[in-house]
């Protein structure tokens, strides 16, 4: 998996990366279990959807401090998967199934930039499943003078993915109704968080309803020609 960098189109990572997941009913079953609830804190969220396997969720202000050492590289890249492993603020449930998906590949992603103004770069890490790369968890680091982190953003459900933009977290969350596929959510919520107060704030939300009548798998687009005849 790539990290990615500090930088805009923050929802676009989210949206490239379930266009490409397979559809299928072994792919919602997977995505059924893993019906995890995010921990809460006093930011606003609407709560876990009856209807599918996403929704959105409150934000936890947690203070855990977790030993990462880091990798040798001058920027000081951490190892992303024994910082959620030794993270009590993660769920057993996904440290527990953060296992390697071929080799020593971990569907883990990380990213690196300035969120909590501090003289490091934070760390937001993503943990995913193998089988779809469908994200089940969000989580910012925020390294301390002694080189331990600070837990201070825990967000965990299906299809959900973070990024850094512009010195923001933005967090995506895809949304599904009964029958969608995997591939094809109904639409999305895109939350931004700002750092204030030494917490991260809601600061923006938006929801965005995806066109049914497009690539949904189920024929041509309205209007599109038919091929020409010989």
């Amino acid at each position: 998996m790539r990290g990615l960098t500090d930088s805009g189109g923050a929802s676009g990572r989210g949206g490239s990366r379930l266009t490409g997941w397979a559809a299928g009913s072994t792919a919602m079953a997977g995505l059924a279990a893993l019906g995890l609830l995010a921990v809460g804190c006093s930011t606003g969220g609407t709560g876990t959807r009856d209807e599918g396997p996403a929704g959105t969720q409150p934000v936890a202000q947690v203070t855990p401090s977790v030993a990462a050492p880091p990798t040798g590289k001058a920027d000081r890249r951490v190892d992303a998967v024994q910082l959620v492993k030794q993270d009590p603020r993660v769920s057993e449930r996904v440290r527990t199934d953060l296992k390697p998906c071929t080799g020593n590949e971990y569907p883990v992603d990380s990213s690196y930039g300035t969120l909590t103004g501090g003289s490091s770069a934070d760390v937001v890490v993503n943990v995913m499943t193998c089988g779809d790369s469908v994200g089940v968890g969000t989580y910012v680091y925020r390294p301390r003078s002694n080189g331990t982190y600070e837990n201070v953003f825990t967000m965990e459900q299906p299809a959900i993915y973070g990024t850094i933009d512009r010195g923001d977290l933005v967090v995506t969350t895809q949304v599904y109704e009964k029958k969608d596929a995997v591939a094809y959510p109904s639409g999305e919520e895109v939350v931004t968080y700002h750092w204030a107060g030494n917490r991260f704030n809601e600061h923006d939300r938006v929801h965005n309803d995806f066109n049914r009548a497009v690539g949904n798998g189920e024929g041509d687009l309205p209007g599109a020609a038919e091929p020409a005849k010989s």
